[in-house]
């Protein structure tokens, strides 16, 4: 596992050098802690992925997600209702290649004016209880804020809780615009518009983490194979001790 690790830590100090040769926001990299978090694109063979991790967060969390008591069955269709085509998803996995933090960023046009309209955005982040405390929302709402520019995005709309302050906390520590009405409070950002840096960017963020989770996963079918070897071998074993008696 130190080799891992190291591998790991390796790839994460390279990568942060390329990002800032790129001229990246220093924002945009690290956490506090000088960590790169790598985030990836989900696609639909992640759907199940998607639904474990939505299905494990607990009830207060659904409610702050979803915005009401979700069971189930309401997250189920959630999932099955995802638009890979339209919609931007990202996710944080950790090294068993299950999903920690997972953001959805969903793309609409709205008129402006009479003649033109403009492309907008909506977010919407869950955190399993277990990974709080990472900023992993926040390093999520980077992602999707940097996609949204380079999408040409006019705005970022987040609809929350009122109760839900983690939500909130981003969404003024970028700088939006706070209404509150009731138990319902609604964030809005104008996004910044994307740039050749901001491009460059996102694909070494997605070339970090496609690599991150290539080495995750060959890591993981490489102790699978280790762990078949060695019931096989148990397996010998047990035989020609039943042999011999």
């Amino acid at each position: 596992m130190k080799l891992v690790q190291t591998l790991i830590q390796s790839l994460a100090v390279k990568s942060r050098k390329l990002l800032r040769f790129a001229g990246v926001p220093i924002d945009l990299v690290p956490n506090e802690h000088d960590v790169l978090v790598p985030i990836c694109h989900l696609r639909p063979y992640n759907l199940p992925d998607i639904q474990k991790h939505l299905l494990s967060l607990n009830a207060k969390d659904r409610y702050l997600r979803f915005g009401y008591a979700a069971n189930d069955e309401h997250i189920k269709s959630y999932v099955r209702s995802l638009n890979f085509e339209r919609d931007e998803i990202y996710g944080i996995f950790n090294r068993d290649l299950q999903i920690l933090a997972m953001a959805h960023l969903t793309f609409n046009i709205q008129a402006s004016g009479t003649t033109t309209q403009q492309m907008a955005a909506e977010f919407g982040v869950s955190v399993h209880s277990s990974s709080r405390g990472r900023g992993y929302g926040y390093h999520l709402f980077q992602r999707a804020l940097m996609h949204a520019r380079n999408a040409n995005a006019a705005t970022i709309l987040i609809h929350a809780l009122s109760e839900n302050a983690p939500m909130l906390k981003i969404a003024r520590k970028a700088g939006a615009t706070l209404e509150r009405d009731g138990a319902e409070t609604q964030a809005l950002l104008k996004v910044p518009r994307g740039s050749l840096r901001t491009r460059i960017a996102e694909l070494f963020t997605d070339q970090y983490a496609q690599t991150n989770y290539s080495i995750k996963e060959d890591v993981k079918n490489f102790w699978y194979f280790l762990t078949q070897v060695q019931e096989i071998r148990e397996g010998v074993r047990a035989g020609r001790h039943q042999s011999a008696e």
